[in-house]
């Protein structure tokens, strides 16, 4: 299994943007094979902070949820809203 931990650090002015591209982002990966947990949160202390928690099966999987359209689509929204940064873990 490998599981991604990515942080989202929204721009100022862009965190409602960047949530509904998250929000949006996580309802279309649950549906795709090879997905065992995807969920995002939001930091209580840090405001515009969020944190993708993802768990998925083989690396198959995560490079097939990577070249997916939902994929594409919301990570440029993302990356235009705000800063990202990912650790990876093979579990």
């Amino acid at each position: 299994m490998i599981r991604i931990n990515c942080f989202v650090a929204t721009k100022e002015g862009r965190r409602e943007e960047a949530l509904e591209a998250a929000k949006a982002l996580t309802a279309e990966t649950l549906k795709q094979d090879g997905c065992i947990a995807y969920d995002i949160f939001e930091s209580a202390t840090r405001p515009g902070v969020m944190l993708f928690c993802e768990t998925w099966r083989d690396q198959k999987s995560l490079d097939e949820h990577c070249a997916s359209e939902p994929f594409k689509k919301y990570v440029a929204v993302l990356t235009e809203t705000a800063d990202v940064k990912i650790e990876t873990f093979e579990l």
